[in-house]
């Protein structure tokens, strides 16, 4: 498969991209911290567990396809297919206001992110340098960590000054610009081919990368308390006294991308395997410290130790999984990868929902135990070497 590989990292092409995935990460993003309360205004406040789980269900089922679908018909099909379907579920929100269409529409919704991000991190590896990918992947992390902390104390603000239906509209206006941001691209799959419905049938061997499962383990070490963050964090900045509850994902977001500004090229130099264990001990410790938050001050400093952690250790994953892919199969590779983020956040949204239990004096034991969940991951990396096709 030939690409478009070029000798630098920071092309016109790369920063177009970039600034793209940050705003579709901003559209939908934006909504989140909203989304418990205004499920319990529909009376299905038993389901929050479910505003995740479901994105992520139908994110995770679509990673396959996206992934074959990015390495035949090409990147930017797929891409703009993941755009448009964030576009349009942002504004059928005011429109379906029973809590069985707003779960109906969550799992629409989670197609947006089964093909925008595949394609996204297939299109970045064709076109950066090889021994500069784990600074790339962290670059392309940052992008939607901006869009991401950006958008949901908007999000919030909207919410509290108009309505929530201005919040949705606004949603799907930033999806909208971001899809017009990449039209003058060109693509980088050389050989690719029409859409076919057959295309659409998968064999065994193209639905997940054997090459990719190992980083796909890690991925689901590093993102299962995600899940449980989107899922109680709201409830939990409430009962603390944070009346805005986009901050926390704001301060969550910008020492993510501080740490990937300072932190995004040690796996290239230090190894893939080093700083991802190093990560996972840090990422374990910010979730003891989530557990004793009790007060907004400190639930603020435990998200930026969150953030930071999980900031080192994105980049190591998706920057393992191509380096030990088959150039020809990088979207697969890399969709395996994401299929491994999706399970984990849906999950770890469901078992924090379970462990919660909408009782306050459950936060301590939830995210303690996600703590020894996230552990797990050193000692899967215990004898593990970096390489190609290990």
């Amino acid at each position: 498969m030939q690409t478009l590989t070029a000798p630098r990292l920071y092309t016109p092409a790369f920063f177009q991209l970039c600034s793209s995935y940050a705003l579709f990460a901003a559209s939908f993003n934006m909504i989140i911290p909203e989304l418990p309360a205004y499920l319990t205004q529909l009376g299905g406040e038993d389901y929050k567990g479910f505003i995740i789980a479901l994105f992520t269900l139908t994110a995770g089922i679509s990673r396959p396809f996206s992934g074959k679908l990015a390495d035949t018909i090409g990147r930017k099909a797929v891409i703009y297919f993941g755009i448009t379907v964030c576009v349009f579920c942002s504004l059928l929100y005011p429109l379906l206001t029973s809590v069985a269409g707003f779960l109906l529409l969550r799992l629409l919704h989670g197609f947006s992110t089964g093909f925008s991000p595949t394609a996204t991190s297939a299109y970045v590896a064709d076109i950066v340098p090889v021994h500069r990918r784990g600074e790339a992947m962290g670059i392309l992390g940052i992008s939607m960590n901006t869009g991401a902390s950006i958008a949901p104390p908007i999000g919030s603000f909207l919410v509290n000054w108009q309505s929530l239906n201005a919040m949705f509209y606004a949603s799907s206006a930033v999806a909208f610009i971001a899809l017009l941001l990449l039209l003058p691209l060109k693509e980088t799959l050389a050989n690719k081919r029409r859409f076919h419905p057959s295309i659409l049938i998968l064999k065994k061997n193209e639905i997940v990368d054997r090459y990719a499962f190992l980083p796909a383990l890690l991925c689901m070490a590093t993102y299962f308390g995600y899940g449980v963050i989107l899922t109680i964090v709201p409830d939990q900045s409430e009962y603390l006294g944070l009346s805005n509850k986009g901050l926390f994902f704001t301060t969550f977001t910008a020492m993510s991308v501080f740490s990937r500004l300072v932190a995004s090229r040690l796996s290239d130099i230090y190894g893939r395997v080093p700083v991802l264990q190093i990560a996972i001990v840090l990422l374990s410790i910010a979730y003891i410290l989530m557990g004793m938050s009790n007060s907004a001050t400190w639930l603020l400093m435990a998200s930026g130790a969150i953030g930071f952690a999980t900031g080192i250790a994105g980049p190591a994953v998706f920057a393992w999984a191509i380096d030990r892919s088959v150039d020809s199969q990088r979207g697969k590779a890399l969709a395996t990868v994401y299929i491994g983020l999706e399970i984990a956040i849906g999950s770890g949204a469901l078992l924090g929902a379970f462990l919660y239990n909408n009782n306050p004096l459950n936060f301590a034991s939830t995210f303690y135990t996600i703590a020894a969940i996230s552990a797990i991951g050193f000692f899967i990396l215990i004898g593990k070497k970096d390489g190609k096709l290990i």
